[in-house]
């Protein structure tokens, strides 16, 4: 009878279990969002990394000059394991070619700006 009042319900079942979405369009869309989230967080990193790659060589180039005024060259390195743990290293090449370790500048590496002088923080 139900047919018979409404046929353009013929055939609905009401309780049919399907997915909205298909499979091959919910792997779209978690690629889609997966880049998205790269692109947005990727040039944060990108960013970061060579900000601090420039602070460690200019803090390893003013450590150097006043540790090892005469070394040819000085060089910033980022190491796991290496003589003050985790962070960059600072090493010198003198004019024989050998590398020294100059200074382990820890993970965020500083040396004050040109001009600045040294603030006293003893109690007077």
């Amino acid at each position: 009878m139900v047919d018979d009042e409404h046929p353009e319900l013929s055939g609905y079942e009401p309780y049919e279990e399907r997915p909205i979405r298909s499979g091959r369009r919910m792997l779209l869309l978690r690629l889609v969002v997966l880049l998205a989230v790269l692109g947005l967080v990727l040039p944060g990193i990108i960013t970061t990394v060579s900000l601090g790659a420039s602070n460690a060589e200019r803090a390893c180039s003013y450590r150097g000059s006043i540790m090892m005024p005469g070394a040819a060259r000085y060089e910033a390195r980022w190491e796991l394991f290496g003589p003050g743990g985790i962070g960059w290293e600072c090493y010198a090449t003198d004019r024989n070619g050998d590398r020294l370790h100059v200074d382990s500048m820890g993970l965020i590496p500083v040396a004050p700006g040109p001009g600045v002088t040294p603030v006293d923080t003893r109690d007077t």
